[in-house]
């Protein structure tokens, strides 16, 4: 069993004693840097994190390979990949840049297995007469289309 396949498998056991978690990235460096980042359907913890490193790091010989260990949450900033974290952030406003260039800030008013709805107020010219009106938007995105989706935090 390799290196990187040992790690995989003891994240997995890991993750699998604490199902609220789940995998974001994991990558293993040429010179053995292990870093892993998770997401949660309540947040990530502090204690989350320690426990997923213990079930790693306890589990290796610094004899054999001398590693380092990263565990992290998924911070604000950092985009979504994975439809559980469109799900888990329904009701958060959102920049979501597509594939074909459009960058829209709106809320995530729903997310399915295929796509996600937005929702937004614009100001547009009215129909009739001078003068601007606001008007509800709602757009709805195929993930294959989503460039990058990141939670903004509206004030």
């Amino acid at each position: 069993m390799t290196f990187k396949e040992k790690v995989m498998q003891l994240l997995e056991q890991g993750l699998a004693e604490k199902p609220h978690l789940f995998l974001i990235d994991v990558s293993i460096s040429d010179s053995y840097k292990i870093s892993v980042t998770l997401d949660g359907d309540n947040g990530v913890t502090l204690q989350d994190c320690m426990d997923i490193s213990r079930a790693i790091e306890h589990h290796l010989d610094r004899e054999e390979v001398d590693f380092s260990l990263d565990v992290a949450s998924a911070g604000v900033g950092s985009p979504l990949k994975l439809v559980r974290q469109y799900q888990n952030n329904v009701g958060r406003w959102l920049i979501v840049k597509t594939t074909e260039g459009t960058v829209i800030e709106a809320l995530l008013a729903a997310a399915d297995e295929e796509k996600i709805t937005l929702s937004w107020e614009a100001r547009e010219p009215k129909k009739i007469g001078k003068g601007k009106e606001t008007v509800q938007k709602v757009m709805e995105i195929p993930y294959a289309q989503i460039k990058e989706a990141v939670v903004t935090i509206k004030f």
